[in-house]
């Protein structure tokens, strides 16, 4: 019997086409062979930049006598967790229940029918550290397996039961109030690492969206210490821009060292609205390398943006953006740059035995304080070229549907704001890419395209990012064939994930394959959940077009999940911003223009020169009927014209830009 990944388009799961293991997808033909033989599945889920699931790959799964071992008790099954978020999800949590922790390579024995057992994450092939080997572990299954199999039926049920308490949550009776977002505010405050940044201890990950909530409110002593941190960090690619997936110490130091590109888009967006809040000029170049690094390093031709960097090369973890000092003098000195070499390193913090496994991990050692090197650019580009030399990451070039909508957002908000003509064309490109080749013949969204084939039905995640995408898009662009994309994947995703019964949104469309369980994903970190994301762009959309139904969806998310949300703020932090909007009064500011023209650029670059969280922003011609806050809104005396409204009623209407600015306050 054959390993099946080769006919894969996933990276991870070609990773593994040529292990001895005899690897299923998950479908229907492993499923059905597991009841046929009456075996249990072992499912192991992980993701192409994973250190840990390249380890256990090496040290277990290309090993001839684990693998026969596995392939003779299990059926064994590899999943992308990036592509299948809902097996992921279900797996994950009955792991975390089992064992009160979690993390990839996810590991789990489960019976013919996808019921949980038993589970883990990484287990070497040695016993060590208090772990027991993964040939133990199976050993131990095969055991139970074979004596205790009523025991395990017996579970089944309970197991199912628990695993879909979270798709059956029952709507708050409670009147949602303003109070309960400004309390999980002051939670945020208190719970604030004021040091160091961010919220915690290790490991950090960069928190973007409790950012975005807390620069919304004025908590800026927050905002500030976090996104300096995370700039002057490890974490931050000096060299490269871009951030890595998160720091395993409190400081930022020592990354993780995967760049995913989820995580980038958010923190686009979050150092691009804390420069327009603040103006440190600092954060707007954080930014704009951030997306620069993008469309270098992660664009494929076609317009669309891959996964993610690995973290390891050569076989270290790091390896490729770690140095010695004597590394970076080569790098100057090719550059004809020798003379700053002692600057250099001192500014990057870097010494001879190193703060990584004898290599340094460049950093700004003196924060936003210190002082650059003379002709900085020209020393990053030195070291940049030098770099590009040594063997690169692999990459995961898979484009998953939700994680480029969120790529689309950051450079469709950058590029309009700035302004950006590259960012914007860049933005129009994913999006068109999106539109044209992940959706199938009856225009449902597609998860995953790879080698020009798209796969898998979408999920929650895609429509509600891509929702909040294209309406930024027009937003920048005034476009309306992206409010109208926004508002047809708006409705499909009413109509295939809403749940009528109960409020919010569940994760699978109601015509997805059976599993165990039925969920509603929440959780917004690191990435907004589905259901906060949702809410989010409903809100919007109803602020755009004055349909109240798509407000009442977003409403009954909050009815589900907002006494969570006041108690756990860094957990649902998008969610509150969603709610944050919706008790907020919003200005809906339509711009006008005179028919036969456009000059809507003065009035726009008003609307945009500040960080303006409560507001939605329409513009076109006069004449133009779409969408519905447009109406009727005629440029006065034939001049560009701004209408600033709050719910579609408005102010008298100004031409002139510094009327504008007074009318936004």
């Amino acid at each position: 019997m054959a390993n099946r990944l080769a006919e894969e388009t996933s990276p991870y799961l070609l990773q593994h086409k040529d292990n001895p293991v005899e690897w299923y997808a998950w479908g229907p033909e492993a499923l059905e062979r597991a009841k046929g033989e009456d075996k249990p599945i072992l499912l192991s889920i992980g993701y192409a930049a994973c250190h840990w699931c390249h380890v256990m790959e090496r040290e277990s799964f290309e090993d001839a006598e684990t693998a026969a071992y596995m392939n003779e008790h299990f059926v064994c099954i590899k999943v992308d967790r990036e592509e299948r978020p809902d097996l992921d999800s279900i797996y994950m949590e009955a792991v975390q229940g089992m064992t009160g922790h979690g993390g990839w390579p996810l590991t789990t024995f489960l019976d013919p029918e996808g019921v949980p057992f038993y589970g883990g994450t990484y287990f070497p092939p040695e016993p060590r550290q208090g772990m027991p080997s993964f040939r133990m572990v199976m050993e131990a299954i095969v055991e139970s397996w074979s004596t205790q199999r009523e025991r395990i039926r017996a579970s089944a049920a309970r197991i199912r039961e628990q695993l879909g308490a979270i798709g059956r949550l029952e709507p708050s009776t409670e009147p949602l109030s303003p109070d309960l977002v400004d309390t999980a505010v002051g939670r945020l405050r208190t719970m604030a690492d004021m040091r160091h940044g961010g919220f915690g201890g290790a490991p950090k990950f960069p928190p973007a969206a409790a950012l975005e909530l807390l620069l919304a409110h004025g908590a800026h002593e927050v905002v500030e210490v976090t996104l300096d941190a995370m700039a002057h960090g490890g974490i931050h690619d000096q060299i490269g821009g871009g951030f890595a997936r998160y720091s395993v110490d409190e400081v930022w130091l020592v990354p993780h060292f995967e760049k995913m590109l989820y995580d980038n888009a958010l923190l686009a967006r979050a150092y691009l609205h804390g420069w327009q809040e603040l103006g440190h000029e600092r954060w707007r170049r954080v930014c704009e390398e951030i997306l620069a690094w993008a469309l270098r390093e992660m664009r494929g031709p076609e317009g669309g943006f891959h996964s993610a960097l690995d973290a390891d090369s050569e076989g270290e973890e790091g390896r490729f953006y770690v140095w010695t000092p004597d590394e970076i003098r080569d790098a100057l000195d090719r550059a004809d740059l020798a003379d700053a070499a002692g600057e250099v390193i001192a500014y990057y913090g870097v010494t001879e035995e190193g703060n990584f496994e004898g290599r340094s991990i460049l950093h700004v050692a003196g924060g936003p304080a210190a002082n650059p090197p003379e002709d900085l650019d020209r020393t990053r580009r030195a070291l940049y070229t030098h770099r590009s030399r040594r063997t690169w990451p692999a990459k995961d070039d898979k484009r998953l549907t939700s994680w480029n909508a969120l790529m689309i957002a950051a450079l469709a908000e950058a590029g309009a704001t700035l302004p950006c003509a590259d960012y914007l064309d860049a933005a129009v490109a994913c999006a068109e890419f999106v539109w044209r080749d992940l959706r199938d013949d009856r225009g449902r969204l597609l998860r995953s395209w790879n080698d020009g084939e798209a796969r898998i039905a979408a999920y929650l995640e895609d429509y509600a990012y891509l929702v909040e995408a294209l309406l930024t898009l027009y937003e920048a662009t005034f476009d309306v064939r992206w409010f109208d994309a926004a508002r047809q994947t708006a409705d499909l995703m009413i109509e295939l994930f809403a749940d009528s019964e109960h409020g919010g949104f569940f994760t699978t469309a109601r015509d997805h394959e059976r599993l165990i369980a039925r969920r509603k994903d929440v959780d917004d970190h690191p990435i907004p959940s589905g259901n906060s994301s949702a809410a989010y762009g409903l809100l919007r959309l109803a602020a755009l077009t004055g349909e109240r139904d798509y407000e009442q969806h977003a409403v009954g998310v909050f009815r589900l999940l907002h006494q969570a949300g006041a108690r756990h703020p860094h957990a649902l932090a998008h969610l509150l911003r969603a709610m944050d909007f919706h008790f907020a009064s919003v200005k809906e500011v339509a711009l006008a223009a005179p028919a036969g023209g456009n000059g809507l650029g003065e009035l726009a670059a008003v609307v945009r020169s500040n960080f303006r969280p409560y507001l939605v922003l329409a513009g076109g011609t006069e004449g133009t009927e779409r969408p519905e806050l447009m109406r009727e809104r005629l440029a006065v005396d034939g001049e560009p014209t701004a209408y600033v409204c709050e719910s579609f009623a408005c102010q008298r209407p100004v031409t002139r830009p510094e009327e504008l600015a007074a009318a936004l306050g």
